[in-house]
């Protein structure tokens, strides 16, 4: 094993650079690949082939991103992620996180199991199934249909009637349906909480005059101030801790009752919008909490 740091993105974006600099400081080596050119090989005592790295293995992996791709190609991804653990090898996030994140609906269910406060949320297969649902739960308020497998906001909509619902071809037959939270607005605002290695690193508000409040969709990043830190740090910590995350973003919605309520956690956040509003900077601290941690499973090793 080299003392090498592979960093998984799909493309050299601001966080695999401040990452790559900040391991660097650190005195280690970082290659960064996208997942997509690591292979199975049995020709290799790892059973793995990793570009220019002569079949040597990694200190550790960070995943920053997984590219989309058919149902096949995903699978053999997740399985170079399963196989480096399997090799005694550190993966942030490991393939288990990915998955429980990736998928929203296994996100919900192992917060809702944790007793964690998250919005009532249906998830079904067939535009049938997705009719019975709404036709129940509609009188109770507006639904929210959101993909399965997204981020940044892209393809949410609002359901007010069954008419809203999208026809299958469009959602690829499963409908994730989500209680609508009412809130106070406009500006609309809920919070994204970064944690790392079960510390908080940062919190930002994130306000929008829509009620969509992803900052890739335009809200506007804010300082987090007074005691609501706390409650924000302790759901987060706790909704990381459900679902087994290394590093995460935690996306908390305040209702209109003021109940905090978790909507999602990220595998593989982004934080540009948060890193303009907290004082530490994100990849040093992941650099540094990484680095820790190879060496603490260093020195658990028996000696050979």
């Amino acid at each position: 094993m080299t003392d090498t740091i592979l960093i998984l993105s799909d493309r050299p974006d601001r966080q695999v650079k401040q990452l790559r600099a900040s391991l660097r400081k650190l005195g280690l080596n970082v290659l960064a690949l996208p997942l997509v050119d690591i292979g199975f090989d049995s020709r290799y005592p790892s059973g793995i082939a990793i570009p220019r790295m002569n079949g040597a293995l990694p200190a550790a992996v960070i995943v920053r991103s997984i590219s989309s791709g058919t149902f096949e190609a995903i699978t053999r991804r997740l399985g170079i992620l399963h196989a480096f653990a399997h090799l005694g090898v550190p993966v942030w996030n490991s393939a288990k996180a990915i998955e429980r994140c990736v998928d929203k609906s296994t996100t919900t269910f192992l917060l809702a199991q944790a007793g964690l406060p998250t919005p009532e949320t249906f998830a079904v297969e067939s535009i049938a199934n997705a009719r019975l649902v709404a036709t129940r739960e509609l009188v109770h308020g507006p639904l929210v249909l959101k993909p399965l497998f997204g981020s940044q906001g892209k393809g949410i909509r609002l359901i007010r009637s069954i008419e809203d619902l999208p026809e299958p071809e469009e959602v690829d037959d499963v409908y994730y349906l989500q209680r609508f939270v009412a809130r106070p607005g406009p500006p609309y605002c809920d919070y994204r909480v970064f944690t790392c290695d079960g510390e908080v690193l940062g919190m930002m508000a994130r306000r929008a005059e829509g009620w969509i409040t992803n900052i890739a969709k335009g809200a506007k990043a804010e300082a987090v101030e007074g005691p609501l830190r706390a409650k924000l740090e302790s759901l987060a910590l706790a909704a990381s801790a459900a679902i087994g995350t290394d590093f995460a973003g935690i996306d908390i919605i305040p209702a209109a009752d003021g109940k905090l309520l978790v909507l999602e956690v990220n595998s593989m956040p982004a934080w540009t919008g948060l890193q303009s509003v907290v004082p530490v900077r994100i990849a040093d601290c992941i650099a540094h909490a990484l680095a820790a941690w190879i060496e603490d499973e260093l020195d658990e090793r028996p000696a050979a």
